[in-house]
């Protein structure tokens, strides 16, 4: 396999199919917790129920962490590329407009892992919004304000 960037690389092989269920990892440029502000952080989550409003993918979990994002989904009428792509840009948008910046706010690509519907997405999802706990940045899960599961 050719030497290829680490963004062109999370592209190999990625095959979408709707109905699957993904766990789905992106970052922000140069890891700046741009979502330590909490009223940004609720911008992604405004993307994220958009985006199941759309009918584009069924949000099962998620956690909007300083510098990154976890979101377990079901993928429904798009695929990764378009959901993510969409997400990404309009995130971008709305935090460039409310913190009076311009520029691009995400690493490129992204993290996915199809999942089997066999697998233990209950347990998967605890450990999604587990992610500020086990990060030191509360002591409970339910004092993190940016994170919800459908099964919570």
């Amino acid at each position: 396999m050719p030497d290829l960037p680490a963004s062109h690389r999370l592209r190999t092989g990625r095959y979408a199919e709707p109905s699957r269920i993904y766990l789905l990892t992106s970052n922000t440029l140069h890891r700046i917790p741009v979502f330590k502000d909490f009223a940004l952080g609720r911008l992604v989550v405004h993307q994220f129920r958009r985006a199941q409003d759309l009918g584009l993918a069924k949000s099962l979990a998620w956690v909007v962490m300083p510098d990154h994002f976890h979101w377990l989904v079901e993928l429904e009428n798009c695929s990764l590329r378009k959901l993510m792509r969409q997400t990404k840009s309009l995130i971008t948008r709305e935090v460039n407009l409310s913190s009076s910046k311009s520029g691009p706010l995400w690493q490129q690509g992204y993290h996915d892992r199809a999942l089997r519907r066999e697998e233990d997405l209950v347990k998967l999802a605890r450990y999604v919004v587990a992610n500020p706990l086990r990060a030191g940045l509360v002591k409970k899960i339910g004092d993190y304000p940016l994170w919800d599961a459908i099964w919570v």
